[in-house]
């Protein structure tokens, strides 16, 4: 195999291939990525058996064939290289060795037989539809700082995706939640997903597909069965595994009784949270909200370290309240507002209180108190 690749596009995939290798596994062949070149295209295939990654770029292949090759140490290489180099790839598979050439440089890394290297099965997809990547992105970027990372409940530790009834009709919708929080975004059912089945997807595969979901333009292929989901772009194709388990009942949770209302300004709120929550020196330490007509007083009582204190202005009109939340899970919700108001509807002291967005109801967030 011999062939010819510019810095920017290697690099591109590479990173891509490394960051699903695990850096500690117990199979050599795991920590390598598979490289196939044949006409004008060179795959980049990586796996931690749970996830495979495959990217296809453009290249000049002088001779076909396929090596793998440590993915980390490749990654580093090319990271270092000058930016605008042309760098050729050579493999010798007798030698069982990797030539990387760019200018004067040159590298000469061992390989592994691509024969050894495991792909994953392609299983029969139940459902198949396209997506725009905003829309895919809205979904998991606002749900997944609710993921549990409690392994014991293993089903939470992933973004429930599937379809949904709404006040409009059927939605596709993510939900995440580790217990104290919760977060619930919707939106609109693509054509052909009616029939999808709900799958929990890792926390893991959430933040590779991250990665392909910054074009706006970019429609992203999207096959459900009950064991994987796969995402995928004209050049990246993302398959995983999902988690084998049941997502519990969310709607139970969701309370619909709440009739206090506050509306407060987001960016006011998220910086007046975190400047009264410098005080405790533990990040879990509670804030407390007193609401009165039109006022709102964030407080933190910290006895070893000191107290703070900060009123703003807020649009309330139910009687007093006094309720109390860890700081950390107030600032991560009220990140997520794009809008200008986050509305906080609040029951009682020691009952969850929902959070949305102005009036959308598409974002819905649910946080429990905590006692203060």
């Amino acid at each position: 195999m011999k062939l010819s690749i510019e810095r920017g596009v290697l690099l591109k995939a590479v990173s891509q291939a490394q960051s699903v290798v695990e850096r500690r596994n117990t199979i050599p062949i795991l920590a390598n990525v598979l490289i196939e070149a044949e006409g004008d295209k060179v795959l980049f295939r990586a796996t931690d058996l749970d996830i495979e990654v495959v990217d296809k770029v453009p290249a000049m292949v002088e001779r076909a064939g396929s090596t793998t090759v440590a993915a980390t140490t490749l990654h580093e290489i090319v990271r270092k290289l000058p930016d605008g180099a042309l760098v050729t790839l050579t493999d010798d598979g007798a030698a069982g060795r990797l030539t990387v050439e760019a200018g004067r440089s040159n590298f000469s890394l061992a390989t592994l037989p691509k024969e050894d290297f495991p792909v994953m099965a392609s299983s029969e997809y139940s459902s198949n539809f396209s997506a725009p990547a905003a829309v895919l992105r809205r979904l998991f970027d606002k749900s997944k700082f609710a993921i549990s990372t409690e392994e014991t409940r293993y089903y939470l530790n992933g973004v429930y995706m599937h379809v949904s009834d709404a006040d409009g009709g059927k939605v596709l919708r993510c939900v995440a939640t580790d217990g104290h929080r919760l977060a619930r975004i919707d939106a609109d059912l693509p054509e052909n997903a009616l029939e999808m089945p709900g799958v929990i997807v890792p926390r893991k595969t959430v933040g590779e597909l991250r990665k392909l979901l910054d074009d706006d333009e970019m429609a992203i292929a999207v096959s459900v069965s009950e064991t994987k989901v796969r995402f995928a772009t004209p050049e990246i194709t993302l398959t995983s595994k999902v988690i084998d388990g049941t997502f519990p009942d969310y709607t139970r949770v969701i309370p619909q009784g709440n009739t206090r209302k506050l509306e407060v300004d987001a960016a006011e709120f998220a910086q007046a949270v975190d400047r009264v929550a410098t005080v405790s020196s533990e990040r879990s330490r509670a804030v407390k909200l007193q609401l009165d007509e039109d006022r709102l007083i964030l407080s933190v009582n910290a006895p070893d370290s000191g107290a703070a204190e900060e009123e703003l202005a807020v649009a309330y009109s139910d009687e007093r309240l006094e309720i109390g939340f860890n700081a950390k899970y107030l600032l991560e919700i009220a990140s997520q507002v794009d809008r200008e108001n986050a509305v906080f509807m609040f029951n009682s002291a020691g009952d969850p209180t929902l959070m949305r967005e102005g009036n959308d109801t598409s974002a819905v967030y649910v946080v429990m108190p905590m006692r203060v």
